[in-house]
């Protein structure tokens, strides 16, 4: 039993790629951390938006007792980036969740038919089609390798 049956042309897969493109140009600012870096970040998530928000309305109304190389408009500026980039960021994560859950399906309905096609040629006579070859291959795929046996030592 098959839950999708689609298919994608040529056209989709050349449109979602441009797609793709056209959003990787329009955040041409993205950057790509590595992972010591982004673990000693400090995070703005739900808890500490509230924090933010009002340190925001504090330094924008009285900017006087900051430092002058303080910038309100670009804490403005990023504040405002992160709302959208957040915002964007869980619209692609659904779409992400929902590809991979489809990739997930699909990859088990072709494995589930693959394993149907060798249980049928492996019993019904495969030597009277000539796939004891095919059928010899496929079966590899359901064989552990075997360890070494540990050299006996005698003591």
């Amino acid at each position: 039993m098959s839950r999708i049956s689609a298919t994608l042309s040529q056209d989709d897969r050349d449109a979602i790629a441009g797609a793709i493109a056209t959003i990787q140009q329009r955040l041409p600012f993205l950057i790509d951390l590595v992972a010591e870096e982004r673990a000693t970040l400090p995070k703005l998530g739900n808890k500490t938006r509230t924090f933010v928000s009002k340190a925001l309305d504090v330094a924008s109304q009285n900017p006087d007792f900051l430092p002058r190389s303080f910038k309100v408009d670009e804490m403005q500026k990023d504040m405002q980036l992160f709302e959208d980039l957040d915002r964007l960021l869980m619209s692609l994560t659904q779409l992400q969740d929902m590809v991979d859950d489809t990739c997930v399906l699909v990859g088990s309905e072709a494995y589930s038919a693959a394993l149907t096609v060798y249980n049928y040629a492996k019993t019904s006579g495969v030597t009277m089609n000539g796939l004891e070859p095919i059928v010899e291959e496929m079966r590899q795929h359901f064989r552990k390798p075997r360890k070494a046996k540990a050299p006996k030592v005698s003591g």
